[in-house]
């Protein structure tokens, strides 16, 4: 790892002002790509051509006569800055693979392997982004997974984005990126499990705390108030962090409103309102039985 890392470092120093890539100035290369910061590419056409749809067509046009020995190799200019062009021919020639743990990395990479129909390099990335560094941001996993129908990456990531608050101002230009599908399925898992969890918050063994109530010991009539605020925080909580986990623990045991709730007698008999080791159980219960991905 310490080798390809000083041989990247290496190939950046040596074609920063331009000229050719070091990896890639063999001799026995008949075409050179050239990226648009002026870093040149030689490599063999019969790679391009085995490995990318779009050069395969572009050879498949008449071509300058085999027999002149004497012209230089033809430069074709691309769109991709050199770190892009660099990662994706490593790919396709067979060498070392560049360090893809950022999305600021490899979304160039993707772009340029789907602009020129290589789905080599596209298979080592979706490989890739199963990995920790990139799980890390669930929302742009999410985003890559549906533009490229990647169904199975998009069902994870969608289970990841349940520790995130889609209504965050910081995630709007990622979502701004979503299709229309894409989006609608996202915001519904997360809308699903909030409102799943509000219903059956009002089912027993849970107190209805609509009308008037009374005491299940002496009879008397009880407000449960006390309830009703919890379930409100509850529902709030489950909004910014559809995930649930935090409402258990640590909410349920530190909330003011938690506290309040385990707290509250009748007025009448003194008994405790609520059973604090039911409630929470039940409502753990409920949590782990709400869907997690999208359909």
């Amino acid at each position: 790892m310490q080798a390809e890392q000083e041989d990247h470092l290496k190939s950046d120093q040596e074609h920063s002002n331009g000229g050719l890539h070091p990896l890639f100035s063999s001799e026995d290369g008949d075409i050179v790509l050239g990226s648009k910061d002026r870093v040149l590419f030689r490599v063999h056409s019969y790679t391009l051509k085995t490995t990318s749809g779009w050069f395969r067509a572009m050879y498949s046009l008449p071509q300058r006569s085999a027999t002149v020995t004497d012209v230089p190799p033809e430069t074709i200019f691309v769109d991709e800055d050199s770190e892009t062009l660099e990662g994706l021919l490593r790919m396709v020639c067979g060498l070392p693979v560049p360090r893809l743990d950022s999305y600021d990395v490899i979304e160039p990479i993707l772009h340029a392997a789907e602009k020129y129909d290589m789905p080599g390099p596209m298979s080592i990335v979706r490989a890739l982004v199963m990995t920790p560094p990139l799980l890390a941001e669930p929302l742009r996993l999410y985003a890559i997974a549906c533009r490229y129908g990647w169904q199975d990456e998009a069902m994870l990531a969608s289970r990841y984005t349940l520790t995130l608050n889609l209504h965050a101002p910081e995630y709007r230009n990622i979502l701004q990126k979503l299709s229309t599908d894409a989006l609608l399925n996202l915001f519904q898992l997360h809308r699903t499990r909030r409102e799943a969890l509000r219903k059956r918050l009002d089912d027993p063994p849970f107190v209805n705390d609509n009308g008037d109530t009374s005491c299940s010991n002496c009879g008397s009539l009880v407000d449960y108030h006390t309830w009703r605020e919890l379930k409100y925080v509850i529902i709030m909580e489950m909004d910014a962090r559809p995930l649930g986990d935090t409402v258990v623990n640590p909410g349920l045991l530190e909330w003011p409103a938690a506290r309040a709730c385990w707290s509250a007698k009748c007025i009448n008999c003194d008994r405790v309102l609520y059973d604090k080791t039911l409630t929470m159980r039940v409502i753990r219960e409920c949590i782990e039985q709400l869907p997690t991905t999208i359909e």
